[in-house]
């Protein structure tokens, strides 16, 4: 499948480079060309680059942007969503000091939908960290994605993007449970300091 990411941070890099690895197209926006450009150039295989603001052409939009960033998309593209799969890769956090923020419609993914309700919103990714992203794994397994929303191929869309970079896709329920995965993104990102892995670290389901 073909996607578009929006966002050319090192959360994007990490999900281009497992789509890639996957088999999948990647357009990646940034606010700058230049800066997708860049971006796509380091990476292992073929992504495109353009500007935030492009048409969107692909079914699968991935907003790999911090939660602050995510009204001021949203009220770019609008109805351009209507129909898309909408992955929610954000967790509402003060960008100076990471404190959690509270989100009135219970977590961001649910925010999204209710600015868009066209969109298929599936919240994904917010549990993994970028650099552990881009291996795949940790410690020699693979990284657990947790998926939360009410779109049924929607969430199969993404589990197949996340199946076929070489990682376990982990289907949580409705999109009502994007909050506990919220606070789980929290969780992994509080603890840290304690665990001295520098974002090394990973939340897997062991059975």
């Amino acid at each position: 499948m073909d996607i578009t990411i929006i966002g050319t941070g090192n959360m994007a890099r990490g999900i281009a480079t497992r789509a890639l690895e996957g088999g999948h197209g990647v357009t990646l926006l940034g606010t700058e060309q230049a800066k997708a450009e860049a971006l796509a150039q380091e990476l292992p295989g073929g992504a495109r680059a353009g500007e935030v603001g492009d048409q969107l052409s692909d079914q699968v939009v991935v907003l790999a942007v911090w939660y602050q960033a995510v009204p001021a998309v949203l009220a770019r593209y609008g109805d351009q969503l209507d129909g898309k799969v909408v992955v929610d890769i954000t967790n509402p956090v003060d960008l100076d000091s990471y404190a959690p923020l509270t989100v009135e419609a219970g977590s961001v993914a649910q925010e999204i939908a209710n600015t868009v309700p066209g969109a298929k919103v599936v919240k994904a990714f917010n549990t993994t960290f970028a650099g552990t992203l881009l291996e795949g794994e940790v410690a020699g397994t693979p990284l657990d994605v947790f998926l939360a929303g009410d779109d049924d191929d929607a969430k199969r869309a993404v589990a197949q993007l996340a199946t076929d970079g070489g990682l376990r896709a982990v289907d949580v329920g409705p999109l009502a449970l994007a909050h506990q995965l919220e606070g789980a993104g929290y969780l992994n990102m509080a603890v840290q300091p304690a665990l001295g892995t520098n974002y090394g670290s990973a939340l897997k389901v062991v059975a």
